[in-house]
């Protein structure tokens, strides 16, 4: 766990630091930081997306992952909380604040840098992918917030839970992890990360929230797959 407590302090620092920045950026360098991670988010969605060596099965975890969990109501769900967090802790009138907390979670929950390194973490004691991951996610959260506030920083309790459950659980879940099972998955990611640059760029509205059941397809196939 102490690769993800740590994780989780970076993000609440780069928080932190973000918002005490904020007031010091014009409204029109802060929209052009947006632009420049939306553009780095969506690179970095195509390169992950781009490895899947089962594009019939990329399709099937899209497709079938973002009607379960637009039929759960995932996103509403992540905004109905930002917005309930918001109403109770935060004076101002904060428009960005859900946003912020959706779009954050997203970045830092999805991509295969948070499995695998709460499961060396959690395995192996091994925490150094999750300290990069850290570093990687605190200037992040820092860039964010200076755009869209604090609720980049709330971000860091679905972190806990996702990362800190993968860590505690690592011996029942690294042996169906193997590298076939984490290149799909990270392709998948990539799709949805993809999605967040899409969103930051505000291109078009994709409902990444309720495409999350999607990283879960390909682990379920390859389990079933291994049965017959």
């Amino acid at each position: 766990m102490i690769g993800t407590l740590v994780n989780v302090g970076a993000i609440l620092l780069g928080t932190c630091l973000g918002v005490l920045l904020k007031s010091g950026i014009p409204p029109k360098v802060q929209k052009v930081i947006m632009q420049g991670i939306g553009l780095c988010v969506v690179v970095i969605g195509i390169i992950s997306a781009i490895e899947t060596n089962l594009p019939l099965l990329f399709i099937f975890s899209l497709v079938i992952g973002g009607a379960a969990g637009n039929l759960i109501g995932i996103e509403d769900k992540l905004d109905a909380l930002g917005n309930r967090v918001q109403s109770r802790f935060s004076k101002s009138d904060d428009s960005t604040f859900a946003e912020g907390f959706v779009t954050a979670t997203l970045i830092f929950c999805v991509g295969a840098m948070a499995v695998l390194g709460s499961i060396e973490s959690g395995l192996n004691g091994n925490h150094q992918l999750l300290f990069i991951k850290s570093l990687l996610d605190g200037v992040t959260a820092m860039i964010l917030a200076a755009s869209l506030g604090i609720g980049v920083g709330l971000s860091a309790v679905p972190v806990l839970l996702y990362q800190g459950t993968i860590a505690l659980t690592a011996a029942w879940v690294a042996p169906f992890m193997t590298d076939t099972v984490m290149t799909e998955v990270s392709a998948v990611g990539g799709a949805l990360i993809l999605g967040i640059g899409i969103n930051l760029l505000d291109i078009k509205k994709i409902h990444v929230g309720d495409m999350l059941p999607a990283i879960l397809i390909p682990p379920i196939y390859f389990l079933i797959a291994g049965l017959f």
